[in-house]
């Protein structure tokens, strides 16, 4: 896994801007502790922040294909390709000849035997440059389920890219300015395709290849989900979901440097860990290393709550036990989860607030621990919104909701608490966003996309919608965080769930099917019931865990409280200070995960983002 950045310019000779590219680069070293290099010519600057996972002594990036001493095509790659060695012996049989054992000098040759639709026969996560010096033209071409990101930058003549905004904003064309719409898309937890909140800064979308030369710039899709009839039967369905996940867990243990597994005593992780074990234990490998998150008292001060009816940690010892897993629980304080230096980090990591909280600090130290053992680990992530997971599938009121279900969710589960949108941010400011309206806006976008099946009766039509609303919004914000926390740490993670093939088929895959037993992930279950002891296989759907402990929510009340008392604040006049402090002197919930925390730690981050980017908000 890696880190890339790049500049093009179709009117200005960058060959002596070598410090610019070297400087975008770096911005990105936590995505690659490995090394790093620069590759120039007169219309591109190209770099490369490598974490060595394939032939770790060799492929040094960018890498270059030259022919007869003259350069032919550059790539700087971020991802893994799966299918690397398939793809190497075909080209290897129509001549390619190789230096290393990577994948990125394969997708290189890829790209010089078969063009732009190299990106078609790749099987992966990825994020990736390829300049063309004789066409003169840059691809920006990105992984099908949009797991690995790149973010671009067009100016008046090229354009800027990186893995993520900070290697634009390092850059002196590009300022921290954020507008309406993109405090809008900040807050609105939407998820709206291209944005990136920052003026002027788009996203490639998943499965999309953007095309810069000096004829302008392209878009196009290379995939897209679409809608099938499905006609297998129960037996056959069960068993095609079982051989697709397995089959992508198999590929996806390809590294160098071995490979480990997230493990939350989950139905989803737990059969990631066991599909896992078993794949290492053929290869003669193993055992399988996982690791899960816990807090300190947890298990023993545990209440159940929204989402979460039990702790995690007995589930996953359960688990790592029956598949003979080499089980590792990192466990985290009060002090260590309200830390200023933790929580900054993972807002540099993000480049914008993440407004999780004390989840966004766990799952980042989670990672800086998993660093000390492998770079590479297996996650469960997307399965709840691909086999419909989430209480707001089977919650008949949520799922019908005019509006993203998990927006609905958030609106039930904190009545009598507020809403989403009676935050501490003032009134002002909500009457300017007008928020309700934004995320209407963008759901009739969204449900607009979904591929449609004639004739498909009309509960299974509305569960397509959200399984779409889900993979394509939802699930992108969490990918999303997965990989700026893991990457922080020099983490690669790595997501069967994702395989586009499986993907494909469940899409497809009647409610009925989803649903089979009567259980949330009934498929998922029925796929992998050999592999689960009963306590897993029965355990309900349980969100990422969050600390309960009281002196949590007591550091946060005292950052609050400074925050309001320094009148230097940049966010402190978009607050509705009188509600803060209220908030303040009120009492904790019964619960302390609830929506009043949340919300003070959200102005915590704002605060944190503005100051730390010296972002410029332009509001009139």
């Amino acid at each position: 896994m890696s880190g890339i950045a790049g500049w093009v310019d179709f009117d200005r000779d960058l060959r002596g801007e070598g410090a610019a590219v070297r400087a975008m680069g770096e911005a990105l070293r936590h995505r690659g502790p490995d090394g790093g290099d620069v590759w120039l010519d007169a219309d591109a600057g190209l770099a490369h922040r490598r974490l060595a996972v394939l032939d770790p002594q060799h492929g040094r990036q960018p890498m270059v294909l030259d022919e007869d001493g003259r350069s032919t095509a550059v790539i700087s790659f971020n991802g893994a390709v799966y299918n690397h060695a398939e793809l190497r012996a075909e080209l290897r049989g129509r001549g390619h000849r190789f230096g290393t054992g990577t994948d990125a000098e394969v997708v290189l040759h890829a790209y010089a035997e078969w063009g732009e639709s190299f990106a078609e026969r790749l099987d992966g996560m990825f994020g990736l440059a390829v300049w063309d010096p004789a066409r003169r033209s840059l691809l920006l071409v990105r992984d099908r389920a949009g797991i690995k990101p790149i973010y671009y930058h067009p100016t008046p003549s090229g354009v800027l890219f990186g893995s993520e905004p900070k290697a634009l904003l390092t850059h002196p064309l590009v300022e921290p300015v954020v507008d309406v719409d993109g405090l809008r898309e900040l807050l609105a937890f939407v998820k709206t395709p291209r944005t990136a909140s920052y003026r002027g800064v788009y996203e490639v979308e998943p499965a999309e290849i953007v095309r810069i030369s000096p004829e302008g710039t392209t878009t196009r899709r290379y995939w897209q989900l679409a809608a099938r009839e499905h006609t297998d039967d129960h037996d056959t369905t069960v068993a095609t979901v079982r051989r697709l996940l397995g089959g992508a867990v198999e590929r996806q243990l390809t590294s160098d440097v071995g490979c480990g597994t997230l493990l939350s005593g989950g139905l989803d992780s737990s059969a990631i860990t066991a599909l896992t074990g078993r794949a290492l234990a053929e290869r003669g490998d193993g055992p399988v290393r996982s690791f899960a998150v816990d807090f300190t008292g947890q298990a023993e001060n545990f209440t159940a709550e929204v989402g979460r009816g039990s702790p995690d940690r007995p589930f996953a010892e359960e688990l790592a036990r029956h598949v003979g897993a080499d089980h590792r629980t990192l466990t985290f304080s009060p002090d260590e989860l309200a830390d200023p230096g933790h929580r900054l980090t993972c807002l540099r990591a993000y480049d914008l607030p993440l407004f999780m909280g004390d989840m966004d600090v766990s799952i980042h130290r989670l990672f800086a621990g998993v660093r000390q053992h492998t770079p590479v680990v297996l996650s469960g992530e997307a399965a709840d919104e691909l086999f419909a997971g989430y209480r707001w599938f089977h919650d008949e009121a949520l799922r019908d909701a005019d509006t993203y279900p998990w927006l609905a969710d958030a609106e039930h589960t904190f009545a009598g608490e507020g809403t989403a949108d009676t935050t501490l941010l003032s009134p002002e400011l909500w009457k300017l966003l007008d928020l309700p309206g934004y995320r209407r806006e963008r759901y009739r976008e969204a449900l607009a996309e979904v591929p449609r099946l004639d004739g498909e009766p009309a509960a299974d039509a509305r569960m397509r919608e959200l399984t779409y609303l889900n993979l394509s919004r939802f699930g992108r914000l969490l990918l999303d965080r997965v990989d700026r926390m893991s990457m922080a740490a020099g983490v690669e993670v790595r997501v069967p769930f994702c395989d586009h093939r499986l993907v494909e088929y469940v899409f497809n895959a009647p409610w009925a099917a989803k649903i089979a037993g009567g259980q949330e992930k009934g498929l998922l279950r029925a796929a992998t019931r050999d592999l689960l002891p009963d306590s897993i296989f029965g355990r309900k759907k349980a969100h990422y865990p969050a600390t309960q402990d009281t002196e949590y929510e007591r550091a946060v009340r005292r950052e609050l409280a400074d925050l309001l008392d320094d009148s230097d604040s940049p966010v402190g006049p978009l607050l509705d200070e009188r509600r803060a402090r209220e908030r303040l002197a009120s009492d904790p919930g019964e619960n302390s995960v609830n929506f009043r925390r949340r919300d003070m730690e959200n102005v915590i981050q704002l605060d944190r983002w503005l100051r730390d980017y010296d972002v410029r908000l332009e509001l009139g």
